[in-house]
């Protein structure tokens, strides 16, 4: 079965325990990292054309526009052969309940009726919020699987996390 990691993540200045603090690595490329050498899947980065302002409060202004207008920005790239992909493991930090509007460019460019869907995210504290029914919703001919969310904070300390997740996933599937 072929896996491939798709992502979004954003490194620069953050939120992070309270406190505004520059990552070199975003928190999601952590955890998508950490499912890539348990899994052996591609990696795949999901990046806008226009990136994100590099502070923390300009970043979260434009991404409050972009979720508040529905935006759909155009993206760097596209995986190649989708098709032999049986599994996405698709991650992203969670923006106000949801997922970065990059995501959703992706999800609805790409055709994932028969895929199966584990979402991955990151957070301070809102958890998945609706994205795994935002997730359902723009992929009806996906199946979506529950979601593994980590706190940005300790994604460093979250590999076993990570592990018992994938586990789970491997004797449910």
């Amino acid at each position: 079965m072929a896996n491939l990691i798709a992502y979004f993540s954003r490194a620069d200045e953050n939120y992070v325990s309270g406190t505004l603090k520059w990552l070199e690595t975003g928190n999601t490329e952590v955890i998508a990292g950490m499912i890539q050498q348990l899994t052996g899947g591609v990696l795949f980065p999901i990046q806008p054309v226009q990136p994100y302002a590099k502070d923390y409060n300009t970043c979260i202004a434009q991404a409050q526009a972009d979720q508040r207008r529905d935006a759909r920005p155009e993206l760097r790239a596209w995986p190649e052969g989708v098709e032999a992909y049986d599994t996405i493991y698709l991650g992203y930090p969670n923006y106000w309940g949801t997922m970065p509007m990059a995501v959703f460019t992706f999800l609805e460019h790409l055709d994932v009726t028969g895929k199966i869907i584990y979402p991955f995210c990151t957070h301070e504290g809102s958890g998945m919020g609706r994205s795994e029914a935002d997730l359902r919703r723009l992929c009806p001919g996906a199946e979506v699987k529950p979601g593994l969310a980590i706190v940005g904070a300790r994604v460093d300390q979250a590999e076993e996390t990570v592990r018992k997740w994938l586990n789970q996933n491997k004797e449910a599937g």
